[in-house]
């Protein structure tokens, strides 16, 4: 696979993340946004922020694996993160996704703060792209 995570010296020093992830071959998967529903779409984790967290990223590892990658195959993550959450929860977002991606060579990523996500008690939204071997 042809994967290579970068963070130039020219940039701002990341903190638990990459400023580019180069694919030089491989097969792309786009994980749509995954939210703190389960299987039958049920809310896990109603006004509980890590728990909503905790299963973002088990669907993220589901859907993943159903495409026949790794966690340690996501390159990119996108986080949508409703205004209501405060700033002090931020790092427990990050010591769940740090259980979850390959840390020695983390993902790029990016975090949005939003005034709402499409149902009413969802709290955070994370889409992911991986890449892996053909």
């Amino acid at each position: 696979m042809g994967k290579e995570f970068l963070s130039p010296a020219t940039l701002l020093p990341p903190a638990g993340y990459s400023h580019i992830a180069k694919v030089s071959k491989g097969t792309l998967i786009y994980l749509a946004g995954q939210v703190s529903s389960d299987a039958s779409g049920k809310l896990v984790g109603e006004g509980n922020f890590e728990a909503q967290v905790e299963q973002v990223f088990g669907n993220l590892k589901i859907g993943v694996e159903a495409a026949g990658g790794t966690m340690a195959d996501i390159i990119k993550l996108n986080i949508y993160l409703v205004a209501e959450v405060d700033q002090t929860e931020v790092p427990k977002l990050r010591a769940i996704r740090d259980r979850y991606v390959n840390t020695a060579k983390p993902p790029a990523s990016t975090l949005v703060v939003v005034s709402r996500l499409a149902r009413p008690g969802w709290l955070v939204e994370i889409e992911a792209v991986a890449a892996i071997d053909d």
